[in-house]
C-alpha cells in the first residue's frame, strides 16, 4: 500500500502490455489467451477487487487501484514496454532537451475526449497545470511532475513541458495513469467532483466511466470511437469488450468463491493460501507478475528515539527472521526481499542478496552496546528505566492485505526475543496519517509499484518530506543519498543511473533505515474463457485487449 493521507482523496506506475505469467495454470497458454481462441467482440467482463478507491481522481489519489481502473478511461502521452522502452500513444514523437529540463511532444490530431472535445496541446497544459495547482491537493501526480514550471503550447499539436531541474524520470511518469488527461471541459466544470467517479470522469480512453455505486460496483462501457491505442497494445480500434464491470469484494474467500461460481471472470489479490485450490480447478487460471519499484518495506524513523541510534536500527534489521516469516505466512508465493526495490526494477542491486541475514546474537550485542542492558518484568530491555518500545501503526482498512497483519505478529514475536516491544495500534486514515506524516511513528510499512528506480528518490531524498507531500518516512537527511538520487535524475545514461541507484540501495541498508521484507506479486485468478488480459509494467491489469468467450 501507499501512505494514505486525510482528505478528499488519497491512499497508491508505467505501461507496457506485459504478457501474463502463468503460475502453474490449468489450461490456457502462456499468453493468457482463452484456450487459444481468437479475440471475440462483445460481452461483459466482471472484475472483483479487494479494495475500493478512496478517490477516483488519478491527479489526486496515490492509490494504485485508482490508477489501474482509471487506466481504462485515461490515456497518456507515451506508453512503456517491459524493457523500459517508450512508445507513441497520444504523442507520436518527442524530443528531450540536452539539459533534461524540457520535453517537446508532437501530438496526434485525431484524438477526442468522450465529450467530443479535441485533445490538443492546450489540454496537456490544462491538465498539468491542474495537477500542480494548490487547490488540487495532489499527493502523487504532483510529485511525478517534480520541478514542473509550465507547459508551452507551441501550436495545437505541439506541447513543450518545462522543468526547473533535470527530470530524467519524466517520460516514465508521463506513461502513468496519474498524468493522464481529463477533458478540459470536465476540469473547468466538475473539478470538485472528479474524485467521486462516474460520468464526470471524462477521458480519451477505450472505456467510458458510466456509473459508480460505493461498496457495490463501477461500470465502464466501450468507447466505440477509440482508434488511438498505444504502441504497446495487441490490437487497434475499439476495445473487444462491450462492458467492463468492477465489483468490490474485500473478503478474499468471497472473491475466490465468486470466481469459482462464475459470478465474476477475474479476481484481484488471490490469497496465497488459495493458490493451490485455484490451480487444481481446470476451469480457472492463475496469473502472476512481480511488482517493480518499492518492495514491501519497513521504514525506520531515524529522527525519533530509540531509532535515532543506528545500532538500535541495525539490531531491529537483523533481529527479524525474514526468511522463515515470509515463507511461512505467504506460503512461498512472495520472495523475501534484500533491497528496498524489487529485482524487476532497473538498477536493482543484486549484490545485496544474502548480505544481511538474520542474526539474533548480533542484534543482542548491538542493543547491549547501545545501552539497552536492563530487563523489566516482562523481559523487555530497558535503559534509564524506560522500556525499549517501538510504535508501528497499522491502517485498519488495509491491515489484512497480503496477510501483513499476521506477518507483523511474527515480527513482534521475533523482536520480543531480543527484548524489543512493538506496539501496533489499529488506526483509521486520519489518525494514521497524523502519526505517520507527523514523524511520530517509529516504523512505517509500505510498498510502491513503479517501473522506475526513481522511487528511491521518493523514499530517501530529504526533499521528499512527508510534511510537504513526500514519502521519506526515514526522516533522516543524508547528504550522500540526496546527492546520488539527485544525480540520477540528471542523466539518461542507463549505466550511470544504475551505478548511482545501486549505491543508494547499499547505503540505505548500511544505515539501517529500511528493512526490505518481500516482493509483492500480483496474484490474479481468471476464468479460462478470458483472453487478452495483460499486466502493464506496474503489474496493473489492462482490459483494452481483453475478451471472453461464451
Amino acid at each position: 500500500m501507499r501512505i494514505p493521507r486525510p482528505g478528499p482523496a488519497r491512499v497508491l506506475a508505467s505501461a507496457v502490455a506485459g504478457v501474463l505469467l502463468l503460475a502453474g495454470c490449468s489450461g490456457g497458454s502462456g499468453t493468457g489467451s482463452a484456450d487459444g481462441s481468437k479475440p471475440v467482440a462483445g460481452g461483459t467482463l466482471t472484475y472483483a477487487v479487494d479494495t475500493e478507491p478512496v478517490s477516483w481522481d488519478p491527479h489526486v489519489s496515490t492509490q494504485d487501484l485508482t490508477a489501474e481502473l482509471q487506466r481504462q478511461v485515461f490515456d497518456s502521452l507515451v506508453s512503456e514496454d517491459a524493457g523500459g522502452k517508450f512508445h507513441p500513444w497520444l504523442a507520436t514523437s518527442w524530443e528531450v532537451a540536452p539539459d533534461l529540463k524540457s520535453f517537446t511532444f508532437h501530438l496526434r490530431t485525431d484524438v477526442k475526449f468522450h465529450d467530443g472535445t479535441p485533445f490538443d496541446a492546450a489540454a496537456v497544459k490544462a491538465n498539468f497545470d491542474h495537477i500542480v495547482a494548490k487547490e488540487t491537493k495532489s499527493q502523487y501526480a504532483a510529485n511525478l511532475l517534480g520541478s514542473y514550471t509550465g507547459t508551452t503550447v507551441v501550436d495545437p499539436a505541439t506541447a513543450r513541458v518545462e522543468f526547473a531541474q533535470p527530470s530524467a524520470p519524466f517520460l516514465q511518469a508521463a506513461s502513468t495513469t496519474y498524468l493522464g488527461f481529463y477533458s478540459p471541459k470536465a476540469l473547468a466544470a466538475d473539478a470538485a467532483k472528479l474524485g467521486q467517479g462516474g460520468a464526470v470522469d471524462v477521458g480519451t480512453g477505450p472505456f467510458k466511466f458510466v456509473s459508480y455505486s460505493k461498496g457495490q460496483e463501477a461500470v465502464f462501457a466501450k468507447n466505440a470511437d477509440y482508434n488511438w491505442a498505444p504502441g504497446t497494445a495487441e490490437h487497434t480500434g475499439p476495445a473487444h469488450l462491450d462492458k467492463f464491470v468492477v465489483r468490490f469484494l474485500p473478503d478474499a474467500s468471497v472473491r475466490v468463491g465468486a470466481l469459482s461460481s462464475g459470478q465474476v471472470q477475474v479476481v484481484k489479490a488471490v490469497p496465497p493460501q488459495s493458490v493451490a485450490g485455484l490451480q487444481a480447478d481446470s476451469r480457472l487460471k492463475l496469473v502472476s507478475q512481480a511488482a517493480p519499484g518499492g518492495n514491501y518495506n519497513l521504514w525506520l524513523n531515524g529522527s525519533l528515539a530509540p531509532l535515532n541510534d543506528q545500532k538500535v536500527r541495525q539490531a531491529i534489521q537483523r533481529g527479524i527472521d525474514l526468511d522463515l516469516d515470509v515463507k511461512t505466512v505467504q506460503f512461498g508465493q512472495f520472495p523475501r526481499a534484500w533491497s528496498p526495490i524489487s529485482a524487476t526494477t532497473p538498477g536493482y542491486n543484486k549484490a545485496l542478496e544474502g548480505s544481511w541475514p538474520y542474526d539474533r546474537a548480533l542484534s543482542d550485542r548491538l542493543l547491549d552496546e547501545a545501552g539497552w542492558t536492563g530487563r523489566d518484568g516482562d523481559g523487555y530491555r530497558t535503559k534509564d528505566g524506560k522500556r525499549l518500545t517501538l510504535v508501528w501503526p497499522q491502517l485498519t482498512a488495509n491491515a489484512t492485505q497480503q496477510s501483513r497483519d499476521i506477518l507483523g505478529q511474527a515480527f513482534q514475536a521475533d523482536l520480543k526475543k531480543i527484548g524489543v516491544e512493538v506496539q501496533r495500534p489499529a488506526l483509521d486514515v486520519g489518525a494514521y496519517s497524523t502519526l505517520v506524516y507527523g514523524g511520530k511513528a517509529n516504523i512505517v510499512d509500505l510498498a510502491w509499484a513503479r517501473f522506475e528506480p526513481d522511487v528511491l528518490w521518493l523514499f530517501l531524498n530529504s526533499a521528499s518530506d512527508p510534511a510537504k507531500g513526500g514519502i521519506n518516512a526515514t526522516f533522516l537527511p543524508d547528504k550522500q543519498l540526496d546527492d546520488w538520487t539527485n544525480q540520477a535524475r540528471a542523466t539518461l545514461d542507463a549505466e550511470q543511473r544504475g551505478k548511482l541507484y545501486k549505491q543508494v540501495q547499499s547505503r540505505a541498508i548500511d544505515l539501517a533505515t529500511v528493512i526490505p521484507v518481500y516482493t509483492p506479486y500480483a496474484l490474479t485468478g481468471l476464468s479460462s474463457n478470458v483472453g487478452g488480459l495483460s499486466f502493464d509494467s506496474d503489474t496493473w491489469l489492462n482490459f483494452y485487449d481483453a475478451w471472453r468467450t461464451p
